[in-house]
Protein backbone atom coordinates (compact mmCIF):
# COMPACT_ATOMS: atom_id res chain seq x y z
CA UNK A 1 0.00 0.00 0.00
CA UNK A 2 1.52 3.34 -1.22
CA UNK A 3 1.71 5.93 2.08
CA UNK A 4 -0.48 8.22 2.12
CA UNK A 5 0.73 11.78 1.00
CA UNK A 6 0.85 14.50 3.99
CA UNK A 7 -2.14 16.57 2.20
CA UNK A 8 -4.07 14.23 2.73
CA UNK A 9 -3.24 13.21 6.01
CA UNK A 10 -4.53 16.90 6.63
CA UNK A 11 -7.83 16.43 5.06
CA UNK A 12 -8.71 13.69 6.70
CA UNK A 13 -7.74 15.13 9.90
CA UNK A 14 -10.20 18.28 9.33
CA UNK A 15 -12.70 16.11 8.12
CA UNK A 16 -12.47 13.95 11.18
CA UNK A 17 -12.88 16.70 13.34
CA UNK A 18 -15.66 18.35 11.49
CA UNK A 19 -18.02 14.44 11.89
CA UNK A 20 -16.98 14.72 15.47
CA UNK A 21 -18.21 18.41 15.67
CA UNK A 22 -21.07 17.77 14.32
CA UNK A 23 -21.77 14.75 16.38
CA UNK A 24 -21.13 16.64 19.27
CA UNK A 25 -22.20 19.98 18.20
CA UNK A 26 -25.70 20.21 20.87
CA UNK A 27 -23.30 19.12 23.91
CA UNK A 28 -21.26 21.49 23.17
CA UNK A 29 -24.23 24.04 22.51
CA UNK A 30 -25.43 23.00 25.96
CA UNK A 31 -21.97 23.75 28.02
CA UNK A 32 -21.66 27.14 29.66
CA UNK A 33 -18.66 28.11 28.34
CA UNK A 34 -16.22 30.62 28.87
CA UNK A 35 -15.83 33.57 28.34
CA UNK A 36 -19.39 34.25 26.73
CA UNK A 37 -22.15 31.43 27.75
CA UNK A 38 -23.85 31.80 24.48
CA UNK A 39 -25.51 28.47 23.82
CA UNK A 40 -23.72 28.26 20.57
CA UNK A 41 -20.22 27.62 20.66
CA UNK A 42 -20.68 24.07 19.25
CA UNK A 43 -22.02 25.69 15.89
CA UNK A 44 -19.70 28.61 15.72
CA UNK A 45 -16.72 25.58 15.97
CA UNK A 46 -18.48 23.59 13.58
CA UNK A 47 -18.93 26.56 11.20
CA UNK A 48 -15.19 27.59 11.40
CA UNK A 49 -13.83 24.24 10.73
CA UNK A 50 -16.34 23.64 8.01
CA UNK A 51 -15.38 26.93 6.40
CA UNK A 52 -11.55 25.81 6.84
CA UNK A 53 -12.68 22.61 5.60
CA UNK A 54 -14.13 23.54 2.53
CA UNK A 55 -10.97 25.99 1.50
CA UNK A 56 -8.67 22.95 2.31
CA UNK A 57 -10.41 20.86 -0.21
CA UNK A 58 -9.84 23.24 -2.63
CA UNK A 59 -6.20 23.81 -2.30
CA UNK A 60 -3.24 21.93 -4.24
CA UNK A 61 -2.53 18.86 -3.19
CA UNK A 62 0.45 19.87 -0.81
CA UNK A 63 0.87 19.99 2.60
CA UNK A 64 1.67 23.38 3.41
CA UNK A 65 -0.83 24.61 1.09
CA UNK A 66 -3.62 22.11 2.17
CA UNK A 67 -2.41 23.59 6.10
CA UNK A 68 -2.31 27.31 4.93
CA UNK A 69 -5.88 27.22 3.32
CA UNK A 70 -7.81 25.50 6.01
CA UNK A 71 -6.61 28.35 8.87
CA UNK A 72 -7.43 30.90 6.16
CA UNK A 73 -10.69 29.42 5.51
CA UNK A 74 -11.33 28.67 9.05
CA UNK A 75 -10.68 32.24 10.01
CA UNK A 76 -12.40 34.23 7.06
CA UNK A 77 -15.67 31.71 8.32
CA UNK A 78 -14.31 32.07 11.80
CA UNK A 79 -18.15 32.41 14.09
CA UNK A 80 -18.07 33.97 17.51
CA UNK A 81 -14.87 33.61 20.16
CA UNK A 82 -14.71 30.12 20.17
CA UNK A 83 -14.24 30.07 16.27
CA UNK A 84 -11.38 32.84 16.41
CA UNK A 85 -9.60 30.65 18.81
CA UNK A 86 -9.85 27.63 16.69
CA UNK A 87 -9.16 29.66 13.34
CA UNK A 88 -5.70 30.80 15.45
CA UNK A 89 -5.02 27.76 16.41
CA UNK A 90 -5.33 26.31 13.04
CA UNK A 91 -2.89 29.29 11.90
CA UNK A 92 -0.13 28.05 14.43
CA UNK A 93 -0.37 24.94 12.99
CA UNK A 94 -0.06 26.18 9.84
CA UNK A 95 2.45 28.40 10.03
CA UNK A 96 4.95 25.27 10.80
CA UNK A 97 3.35 22.92 8.50
CA UNK A 98 3.82 25.46 5.75
CA UNK A 99 7.63 25.65 5.79
CA UNK A 100 9.83 23.60 3.14
CA UNK A 101 10.15 20.14 3.58
CA UNK A 102 8.09 19.68 6.42
CA UNK A 103 6.68 16.59 7.12
CA UNK A 104 4.37 14.42 9.18
CA UNK A 105 6.44 11.58 9.24
CA UNK A 106 8.45 11.34 12.63
CA UNK A 107 5.95 13.52 14.84
CA UNK A 108 7.63 16.95 15.01
CA UNK A 109 6.65 19.43 12.94
CA UNK A 110 3.03 17.95 14.28
CA UNK A 111 4.05 18.86 17.50
CA UNK A 112 5.41 21.77 16.88
CA UNK A 113 2.79 23.00 15.25
CA UNK A 114 0.20 22.19 18.33
CA UNK A 115 2.83 24.14 20.42
CA UNK A 116 2.31 27.21 18.17
CA UNK A 117 -1.35 26.59 18.13
CA UNK A 118 -1.67 26.75 21.86
CA UNK A 119 0.80 29.72 21.64
CA UNK A 120 -1.41 31.87 19.25
CA UNK A 121 -4.59 30.54 20.94
CA UNK A 122 -3.58 32.29 24.25
CA UNK A 123 -2.28 35.41 22.28
CA UNK A 124 -6.03 35.48 20.87
CA UNK A 125 -7.78 35.80 24.20
CA UNK A 126 -7.71 39.46 26.14
CA UNK A 127 -7.66 37.81 29.34
CA UNK A 128 -6.34 34.05 28.98
CA UNK A 129 -8.21 31.82 31.75
CA UNK A 130 -6.68 28.08 32.88
CA UNK A 131 -9.53 25.29 32.31
CA UNK A 132 -10.63 26.53 29.19
CA UNK A 133 -9.84 25.83 25.23
CA UNK A 134 -6.10 27.09 26.23
CA UNK A 135 -5.26 24.71 28.92
CA UNK A 136 -6.85 21.61 26.17
CA UNK A 137 -4.75 22.88 23.36
CA UNK A 138 -1.20 23.33 25.71
CA UNK A 139 -1.87 19.91 26.85
CA UNK A 140 -2.34 18.45 23.44
CA UNK A 141 0.94 20.50 22.43
CA UNK A 142 2.38 19.10 25.53
CA UNK A 143 1.80 14.88 24.45
CA UNK A 144 3.00 15.66 21.09
CA UNK A 145 5.81 16.68 21.93
CA UNK A 146 6.46 14.31 25.16
CA UNK A 147 5.58 11.68 21.60
CA UNK A 148 7.35 13.03 19.25
CA UNK A 149 10.60 12.63 21.69
CA UNK A 150 9.96 9.10 22.04
CA UNK A 151 11.08 6.62 19.65
CA UNK A 152 8.44 5.19 16.77
CA UNK A 153 7.64 1.72 17.27
CA UNK A 154 8.60 -1.10 15.79
CA UNK A 155 5.77 -2.75 13.40
CA UNK A 156 5.92 -6.66 13.58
Amino acid sequence: MPPVPDAEIVLRWCRAGLDALAAAREEIDALNVYPVPDGDTGTNLYLTVEAGLEQAEAAPPELGGTAEAMARGALLGARGNSGIIVAQMLRGVADVLARPGTTLADGTALAEGLDRAADEARRAVAEPVEGTILSVARAAADAARHRAAQPAPTLP
